[in-house]
């Protein structure tokens, strides 16, 4: 069971980019898509937002173990989709992030602090 994500939130093309992210875009679902059919990772989730007048129009959340999502961050094939998606999408950031099992670990970490603290 998922423990581990890894998030990938993005924003508007670069100007003049647009066709160049929309092929970065569907690279990047094939992408995921092939680590999910090969069990690299559990699945991802997608989302493009409507447009709110911030940095964010959508994000990516790759769902799996902490060692398969490691895997897949420190992968060539990883680093390079990334890169490319830096030259192409502005506010582009990427944050590890708990789910599931993980983050049922993590509350109950929490509120065990909470409560030594009184």
């Amino acid at each position: 069971m998922a423990e581990a994500a890894l998030c990938t939130v993005w924003g508007t093309p670069v100007h003049g980019r647009e066709k160049n992210a929309l092929e970065v875009y569907n690279e990047s679902m094939q992408y995921w898509g092939r680590l999910q059919e090969e069990g690299k990772i559990e699945g991802f989730d997608v989302a493009v937002l409507n447009p709110t007048g911030g940095d964010v129009t959508g994000f990516l959340l790759a769902r799996g173990t902490a060692a398969q999502i490691d895997s897949v961050r420190r992968s060539e094939e990883y680093q390079r989709l990334l890169n490319r998606a830096l030259l192409m999408i502005d506010h582009l950031r990427v944050a590890d992030a708990f789910v599931d099992e993980g983050l049922a670990q993590l509350m109950s970490s929490y509120m065990n602090e909470v409560e030594k603290l009184g």
